[in-house]
Formats: C-alpha cells, sequence, structure tokens
C-alpha cells in the first residue's frame, strides 16, 4: 500500500491522469477493491495536505490534487457499481463561513472514493447552510472550518436543525480544543480525511 500511495502521489503532483487512473486499476483495466482505493486516496490527500500546512506545497498544487481524484473517481464509479453503495443517507458537505477548502476538498473526495454519494454546498453562511439542508433533507452534514469564529458559527446551524440531521464536523479548531465539537451541538469530530469515513459508516450503523 506504500508503494502504491507513493506512486500515486508522484504521479498526481505531476498532474499525470493517465498514470494516477492506472495505478486505481488492475492488469484487466477494472478499479481496485475499494479499501485499497480509499486508503490510497486518503493516505496520498492527507500527506499532501500536511506538506501544504508546512509549506512544502503550494495551494494550487492541492487544488489540482484534489480535483484529479474527483475526476479519477467519477470515472471508476461510473464504470464499477462496486464503488456505489446502497441504500445511502443523504449526505452534503460545507465550508461554513470562511473560505479555505482544502479541509473540505479532502473529505469529499475520501468519502467518494469510498462509494458514497454527497452534495457539495461550497462556501456558505449559517442561514444558507440550513435552508439548504432543510431543502434537500439532509441526514448527515459535514461541515469544515479553519477558523474558530467559524467553528462557533456551528451552533446557530444546530440550533435551527432537528435531531434528525446529524452533523459532523473537523477542521483545525477542533483539534486545538477536542471539547468545541460538543460545545457547538456536533454529533461526532473527525481529524482526518479518512475519519470521516469511519463516522459516516458509524451513523449509518447506529453507532453515532
Amino acid at each position: 500500500m506504500t508503494k502504491l500511495s507513493d506512486q500515486f502521489e508522484k504521479a498526481i503532483l505531476s498532474l499525470d491522469r493517465v498514470t494516477a487512473r492506472k495505478l486505481l486499476q488492475d492488469e484487466s483495466g477494472n478499479p481496485l477493491p475499494m479499501s485499497t482505493i480509499e486508503g490510497v486516496l486518503c493516505t496520498t490527500l492527507e500527506r499532501i495536505g500536511q506538506c501544504w500546512e508546512t509549506g512544502t506545497l503550494a495551494l494550487a498544487q492541492v487544488y489540482m490534487s484534489g480535483r484529479i481524484c474527483e475526476e479519477l473517481m467519477d470515472a471508476l464509479i461510473a464504470n464499477s457499481s462496486t464503488l456505489v453503495r446502497q441504500n445511502q443517507p443523504r449526505m452534503a458537505i460545507a465550508v461554513l463561513e470562511d473560505h479555505h477548502f482544502l479541509g473540505k476538498r479532502m473529505v469529499y473526495s475520501a468519502l467518494r472514493a469510498s462509494g458514497f454519494k454527497l452534495l457539495d454546498y461550497g462556501h456558505q453562511d449559517a442561514d444558507g447552510l440550513v435552508r439548504r439542508v432543510k431543502e434537500d433533507e439532509i441526514e448527515i452534514l459535514l461541515i469544515s472550518t479553519l477558523m474558530l469564529p467559524s467553528a462557533l458559527r456551528i451552533g446557530a446551524v444546530r440550533a435551527k436543525l432537528d435531531s434528525n440531521t446529524k452533523i459532523l464536523v473537523g477542521g483545525a479548531p477542533f483539534r486545538f480544543d477536542e471539547q468545541l465539537w460538543k460545545e457547538v451541538g456536533a454529533d461526532a469530530m473527525g481529524r482526518s480525511a479518512s475519519d470521516a469515513i469511519s463516522l459516516v459508516s458509524g451513523i449509518i450503523g447506529g453507532e453515532i
């Protein structure tokens, strides 16, 4: 897995879509098992995110890496029903009241790589997010924030949604304060893109 992730990371940072896609397929051109694809994407996107945080990668590289991963998932899912989970809850993801999209992009790509379908709301303020969640009857809402004021606004979102909508949160404020997610009324907090997969699975299984 480590070697495959290294090769995949090198391919997408080089914008080599052809090689990246081949790495996620077997010799017959069929997608690798979902668990393998999930592991490769999560490992790669998390490492790329860490490189951006330490200043060794430009934001443009991170952006393009996420786009390539999304393109690959669109192609692989279209050609393999095994990558699409059945009877999924209605899910959406958004950045709340700031403009830092890295965390959201990583979680979005990781969930799609795991066969989940979800709406991407992009950047939203609290009122706009609540309105869209109600209109789309969202059951699981994932919210990414980078700044503390944005994280605190999740409380306003929670107050306007009923308990049928589960809220999962992530981002720097929640890593710095491990109790913050409870204070804003979220149902769970994830530290990484791979955490989002296990948390969503936990909600579906009734564990959260």
